[in-house]
């Protein structure tokens, strides 16, 4: 498991890498939509799908309104100097913040291992060690939604409903003009 996320982020540095030196536009900003895939199935990997599904819609919005708006446009092959010094000096940075990478990800816990195992006092434990007695409601999921995050959740529900609200009023009004 360990490998397989490894080498997705190794592919990910390298279609940065290419997305920034590729002197082609439309290549630049493919390149860019495979760092944002890339990233989506290293999340998959993480097991977080909620922010792989975000990152996806997002890559997908993105990489739309930048092909569009790079199609049909003049583009002029740019031919820039680098001096040795500023080479030298970006791998060096880079090399530094490598090391760093590979320091950090060795500090990671074991992949799989729980929080509560961790941290006795985190919020997981304590949900799910008073729970039932604090709320009645026998499902945790329910009972952190609506009783131990409820005003979070009323916020995001009116967030999402302000939203669609605002599509609606939109598009009737986009409909009113072409009657």
């Amino acid at each position: 498991m360990t490998e397989v996320l490894a080498l997705l982020i190794l592919l990910t540095v390298i279609a940065a890498i290419i997305t920034v030196v590729t002197p082609n536009l439309l290549y630049s900003v493919i390149s860019l939509g495979a760092v944002g895939f890339l990233l989506a199935i290293a999340f998959l990997f993480l097991a977080a799908p909620d922010i792989a599904i975000v990152q996806i819609g997002v890559e997908v919005i993105t990489l739309v309104i930048l092909i569009r708006a790079t199609l049909g446009r003049e583009t002029q092959m740019i031919k820039i100097s680098r001096a040795v010094v500023g080479v030298a000096f970006a791998v060096a940075f880079i090399a530094v913040i490598g090391l760093f990478g590979i320091q950090v990800f060795t500090e990671f816990p074991q992949f799989g291992s729980p929080v509560m195992e961790r941290f006795t006092d985190a919020p997981s434990a304590t949900y799910l060690q008073d729970g039932l007695a604090e709320t009645g409601a026998p499902n945790m999921v329910t009972a952190v939604l609506l009783d131990f995050r409820a005003w979070d959740t009323l916020g995001e529900a009116t967030v999402l409903f302000c939203a669609a609200l605002g599509t609606v009023a939109i598009l009737r009004r986009r409909a009113r003009r072409n009657d």
